[in-house]
């Protein structure tokens, strides 16, 4: 099998970011570019950012130059690594488990959004608060079941620590993936002081770790194994836009992590007032409504309604479990270490 390979490949993967659109430095820059860092499958030409880049230019003027890296936490690094000489006015991905560090780090700037009265209190909550990030998406964490896989499908955390599902289960690494990071907090806030332990049976299980999730969720739609690590909002993809309901999000009885998505000002920004109506507009009525089927994850904004052939097939767990982030980010090289051992 490909275990073995697959299970470092977060070592073998893309790393490198893209740049979509020339002038990325400031002494190039003019006021009409705002400069956005994000992950692959927001900024590519595949996903939603291009089209909200367009529809932004035709009603604002500005251009988005989008930076793309494989991941919410490769771009966050970079932000952190350009800390002194900021080239970034936006970055978005940063969630509720790469939240609290980024606001210590101090490479966002606070700053209230237009519209921000149409999302719940709760998802800013979950990003720390005090509008250093503003919430423009959220899904709950869970696990992708192949229908056709011929294998029963697990009913818990627990059970796919079962020698019936060794080498069957896609993940994300923690140290790289936002999503990876995410499925860490879920197993931290249900296995709390015990999580190293879970993770050592997990083990067995895993068929690859993957760098991201594009990379993760592309093998496990091509067949490598029948269960990936996900969001409930994931299958919605496949039954919407290729009539295939073959996936099916899991929902577990012990409860659901959610990741919460927020748009950030970075400190120091070029052009903070691109920046400023580039985050208005990404939480405007207009483009929320969009977003479910375009991003397939909720929208923050409570007036964007959600289309019912996207509800049915993207299940909201009963129970919401609560995260720990500064736990979650301590569990991060045990967890590693046990995968890779």
């Amino acid at each position: 099998m490909l275990k073995s390979t697959l299970k470092i490949m977060s070592i073998a993967a893309i790393s490198a970011f893209v740049i979509v659109s020339a002038g990325c430095q400031k002494k190039s820059r003019t006021e009409k570019e705002v400069v956005v860092y994000t992950y692959d499958s927001f900024g590519a030409d595949w996903a939603f950012g291009p089209e909200i880049a367009a529809a932004f230019k035709e009603e604002t003027g500005y251009d988005i130059k989008y930076v793309i890296a494989g991941s919410a936490v490769e771009a966050y690094e970079k932000v952190l690594a350009e800390k002194d000489k900021p080239q970034a006015d936006v970055i978005l991905g940063i969630d509720n488990n790469l939240a609290s560090e980024a606001i210590k780090a101090g490479i966002l700037e606070q700053y209230e959004a237009h519209g921000s009265d149409f999302i719940a209190q709760e998802l800013f909550d979950a990003l720390g608060g005090d509008n250093y990030l503003t919430p423009y998406d959220y899904s709950h964490f869970a696990v992708i079941y192949d229908t056709e896989s011929g294998i029963e499908a697990p009913q818990s955390l627990n059970d796919l620590t079962a020698k019936k599902y060794a080498d069957k289960l896609i993940i994300m690494d923690p140290r790289t993936s936002s999503t990876g990071l995410g499925f860490l907090s879920w197993t931290v806030s249900v296995y709390g002081d015990k999580n190293e332990d879970y993770w050592k049976k997990l083990s067995p299980s895993i068929h690859a770790m993957t760098k991201g999730w594009s990379e993760g969720w592309g093998l496990f739609t091509k067949g490598e194994a029948p269960l990936c690590v996900s969001y409930t909002t994931s299958p919605a993809y496949c039954a919407i836009e290729e009539k295939n309901e073959r996936y099916v999000a899991l929902t577990f009885a012990e409860g659901h992590v959610m990741q919460v998505e927020g748009a950030g000002l970075v400190k120091g920004a070029y052009n903070p007032k691109g920046a400023k109506t580039f985050i208005d507009y990404l939480i405007s009525t207009n483009m929320q409504k969009k977003l479910p089927l375009k991003q397939w994850m909720y929208p923050s904004n409570k007036y964007a309604r959600v289309k019912k052939e996207f509800t049915k097939v993207s299940p909201v767990p009963e129970t919401t479990l609560p995260t720990d982030s500064v736990k979650t980010q301590e569990a991060i090289e045990k967890a590693v270490a046990a995968v890779n051992k």
